[in-house]
């Protein structure tokens, strides 16, 4: 039987940790970009419609999170702060667009936006809770206090919070997995390089 002059030995061997190494690049591009929520796509789920419900609640006294965002002149009247609407519009742009597009196009990248967006969020949420409770200059008292939905967008962007941040790590350890990988096949493909070279310095490479 006739051999391929060609074929040099073990070349059948590097050709194979070639294209483990072609794959291992190929699954790590691709878990770069994407992530992989799993159960906690529920979840996240339920917060985001939760965020939604708090808008159309009362932020404060008969103030609902959507006249917060329009500047209506009822939020005037009920003297909304400024942490108010910052908390609202987080809530809004975070807790509830951004979330849902990460969560409709599984990319890396928007779940990490919503991550730092929620956590922001969650500080806000604080300081205008605070607000409703606190004396304003020369000791005016804010007309109403906390509203649910204050309360109910608080806590939506909590659970955001530690959903996000999770789902994010878990993709972040992956792809550090994926990357040590490669660097493993690599230096054993290095090492078996070198070791044929030194048992037959003219075969080539």
């Amino acid at each position: 039987m006739s051999e391929n002059p060609d074929r040099t030995p073990g070349a059948s061997d590097r050709d194979a940790l070639k294209e483990y190494e072609q794959d291992l690049r190929k699954a790590e591009r691709k878990v770069a970009g994407e992530i992989d929520p799993g159960a906690r796509a529920v979840v996240v789920a339920i917060a985001v419609l939760l965020a939604m419900v708090s808008l159309v609640l009362p932020h404060t006294g008969s103030v609902t999170g959507l006249e917060v965002l329009s500047f209506a002149p009822e939020a005037a009247a009920e003297r909304v702060t400024i942490v108010s609407k910052i908390f609202v519009y987080l809530v809004a742009i975070f807790g509830i667009v951004v979330s849902m597009l990460a969560l409709l196009t599984r990319r890396w990248i928007l779940a990490w936006i919503a991550l730092c967006g929620c956590a922001i969020a969650c500080v806000a949420g604080m300081l205008a809770w605070w607000s409703r409770n606190t004396p304003g200059v020369g000791g005016v008292e804010p007309p109403s206090g906390v509203g649910i939905g204050l309360v109910l967008g608080w806590i939506s962007v909590f659970v955001l919070t530690f959903h996000w941040s999770r789902v994010v790590w878990a993709r972040s350890s992956y792809q550090l997995a994926m990357e040590a990988e490669r660097r493993r096949q690599a230096a054993e493909q290095e090492a078996y390089a070198s070791a044929l070279y030194h048992k037959d310095p003219e075969q080539p490479k």
